[in-house]
């Protein structure tokens, strides 16, 4: 416990290894949430040096930040995990293993640079918001626990089991090393980094079930994505919906998505001319998803611009009714908050992360099932929207609504910032639910972030007697 003042802005360091404005995934969200965070908090972020000429150019003053410099092994590490099949869009396991080894440089030098004012007690908290993965070690969590400084892990998310009837599409992603991923309990650190943090923050259900019952007691659900309201304006008002239905995808072209079970199961009414789909991304998977299109016989309502700059990405994506992303294997789904606050009504396969976002209120959760039953699923639920479009429109309102209480980044840097209290002593664990409560029928939305995620939760949750 910390015996900082109640009365001061806390001081924490901010390790956020991947963090970065101008690319996607994990680096933008390293980026989005350590800037919220220091709005909040004294902090100073600790990144990668191949963050700093982004780090430069996005004007962030070198005071607040230091660059740690492992390229000699974090490159080496990229490249074998390029050869091996993730320049592809494959072998993120492989990846994330050797990312490994180049983390536990990164600390090593970090620990070199910051370790005298951790044990001097210039830091209140420590906080790793990344690396992602569970399975990566921090050495620093025993090295902070004898400065008798807290230090925060997550949000961890990851090793979301690949669903039985889908096997096939594991082989196709090139992630056999997947089987090996319960071995991660066996790399050197992994127990010990458990057992010395003061916080384990859980982005998923599933990451939360593979804590070991001894620390249970440590964790903080709250999901790894967010969004930045200035890159997602509220969208116009809608008071009608007309036909054709326009749906998108957006992701990377790689078989979990399931984009040609998507195409697949929506292609009568593509043919039909009552709806057309916009396929955001790309991937190993184009050429086949191509195929499909022309086996459907459904060229003339199917559009693939490919990768579009994230900067942009609300300028087509807000032009859609529906989201439709039917991944059967995705850790966050971060394009399902965009939709939803572009008021794009997500429709997501119930499993994993995405299912967590999403209510009944604000969007459609299918039953997996084997891959003919998803299709079916998922045309009979479109089916019912075209019979009836207008019920997406208080659909749309609430997925906006839901987004702006509970998962903006400021929003997600209040709820960090109530874990720091918590591990400082200064405030009750903090519970936030898991998932979040649904808004739009238990709880107010208020203007105010702070406020909202305060009445998004029940004070009994919040701060439990």
């Amino acid at each position: 416990m910390s015996d900082a003042p109640a009365d001061r802005p806390l001081r924490v360091l901010l390790i956020a290894e991947a963090a970065n404005p101008e690319w996607t995934s994990v680096p933008l969200v390293g980026w989005s949430h350590a800037k919220a965070i220091r709005e909040r908090c004294d902090a100073h972020i600790v990144t990668q040096i191949r963050n700093k000429p982004a780090f430069e150019r996005a004007g962030v003053d070198p005071a607040i930040y230091t660059a740690i410099d492992n390229e000699h092994i974090a490159g080496r590490a990229f490249r074998i995990a390029q050869k091996l099949g993730l320049s592809k869009g494959k072998a993120w396991t492989i990846a994330s293993a050797l990312g490994t080894v180049a983390y536990w440089e990164f600390e090593r030098l970090l620990w070199n640079r910051f370790g005298g004012a951790i044990t001097r007690g210039e830091y209140d908290v420590v906080h790793r918001l990344t690396p992602l993965s569970p399975s990566t070690p921090s050495p620093l969590a025993a090295k902070c626990a004898r400065a008798g400084v807290p230090f925060v892990m997550g949000p961890i998310n990851g090793g979301v089991p690949w669903p039985q009837h889908y096997r096939h599409l594991q082989r196709r992603e090139g992630e056999w090393a997947s089987a090996l991923r319960p071995l991660g309990r066996w790399i050197p650190g992994y127990t010990s980094t458990r057992r010395h943090a003061s916080a384990i923050i859980v982005a998923s259900r599933s990451a939360a079930d593979e804590l070991a019952e001894p620390y249970r007691g440590k964790q903080v659900y709250m999901p790894e994505n967010a969004i930045d309201p200035a890159r997602f304006p509220p969208p116009p008002s809608r008071d009608r919906i007309e036909l054709p239905l326009r749906v998108a995808f957006v992701g990377r072209l790689v078989p979990c998505k399931a984009v040609d079970l998507l195409l697949e199961a929506v292609a009568p009414f593509a043919r039909d001319g009552r709806l057309t789909i916009d396929i955001i991304g790309d991937g190993p998977e184009r050429d086949r998803i191509e195929r499909t299109i022309r086996q459907e016989c459904i060229e003339s309502a199917v559009t693939m611009p490919g990768w579009i700059d994230h900067h942009k990405l609300h300028e087509r994506l807000g032009g859609a009714h529906v989201l439709g992303f039917p991944s059967v294997r995705d850790f966050g789904g971060g394009v399902v908050l965009e939709a939803m606050a572009l008021g794009v009504v997500p429709l997501v396969a119930d499993y994993a992360g995405p299912a967590e976002l999403v209510t009944d209120a604000t969007g459609f959760k299918i039953p997996l099932g084997t891959p003919a039953q998803l299709v079916a699923r998922v045309r009979e639920s479109f089916a019912e929207i075209l019979d009836a479009p207008e019920r997406l429109l208080p659909m749309a309102r609430a997925a906006r609504r839901r987004v702006e209480a509970l998962f903006t980044w400021d929003a997600r840097a209040a709820q960090s910032v109530r874990v720091y209290e918590w591990v400082t002593g200064r405030a009750p664990k903090p519970d936030f639910g898991m998932p979040f409560p649904d808004t739009e029928t238990h709880f107010p939305i208020h203007r105010d972030t702070d406020q909202a995620v305060h009445d998004a939760v029940p004070e009994a949750v919040i701060d439990p007697p």
